[in-house]
């Protein structure tokens, strides 16, 4: 068996009855064994989350194919907004899930400034059953920086 086709949990196995490793107490072994499958059982559980490049999400927008929600904060719309994107701060996401598409029906993505925030809250929103949410990779600062149109709210 090659290494690429090792699982976590084997290479962590292999990694610690390696040879330099023998003079290590077993229950230090066992105890940074368990440790460790315990991180790669965490790893492996976590997938990233779907996204989209920033000119599919313009596209998308410009052609109503999918719905845009913006969950930065007011503070930040201050800078203008993507035309026609719903505008619902992450703060208040929780408080308003009825206004976005009904889990696992029409697409729909999320976007912030830099796809740090939209992107762990897609995590959430999929964990949740939104599979059909995506991020917006780049956010709203790249999406100014290319001098794309933008709106007051």
């Amino acid at each position: 068996m090659q290494p690429s086709e090792l699982s976590a949990r084997e290479t962590f196995a292999a990694f610690f009855f390696y040879e330099p490793f023998q003079h290590i107490p077993v229950s230090i072994t066992k105890t940074i064994a368990v440790f460790a499958t315990a991180l790669a059982n965490v790893f492996a559980a976590h997938a990233a989350a779907p996204f989209v490049q920033l000119e599919s999400a313009r596209l998308a927008l410009e052609s109503a194919s999918s719905v845009v929600v913006d969950i930065r904060e007011p503070a930040e719309h201050t800078t203008g907004v993507a035309k026609g994107a719903l505008l619902i701060p992450m703060s208040q996401l929780g408080k308003r899930l009825a206004e976005l598409p009904a889990p696992g029906k029409q697409p729909f993505l999320v976007i912030c400034n830099t796809q740090n925030r939209s992107s762990r809250v897609v995590e959430q929103l999929q964990a949740a059953g939104y599979t059909n949410a995506s991020y917006v990779k780049g956010g709203m600062s790249q999406w100014a920086g290319r001098g794309w149109h933008m709106v007051r709210p």
